[in-house]
């Protein structure tokens, strides 16, 4: 992530009449990182939290529980899911 340090840093090098590129080697990024920084201005970066994925686990929960309250209860399931005394 960039911070606004960083992207006042990008305005400053350019105003001292560095390159793109001599810019992306003094800061370590991509030169195009460095032009969009450039071509958007100063601002504050906007980070905003991910969008909540659907869990991996999800199809098989109902499966899952009921093996272990089976198992809780000393039954054995099948694979077939199953349980039986």
């Amino acid at each position: 992530m960039i911070t606004l340090e960083e992207i006042v840093l990008i305005h400053d090098l350019k105003r001292q009449g560095l390159s793109v590129s001599a810019i992306a080697r003094k800061l370590d990024m991509d030169r195009k990182t460095v032009r969009k920084h450039l071509e958007v201005g100063i601002a504050a970066p906007a980070y905003s939290p991910r969008p909540a994925q659907p869990r991996l686990i999800a199809p098989f929960e109902d499966y899952l529980s009921a093996r272990i309250t089976a198992q809780a209860a000393g039954r054995t399931c099948p694979a077939s899911g199953c349980c039986v005394s």
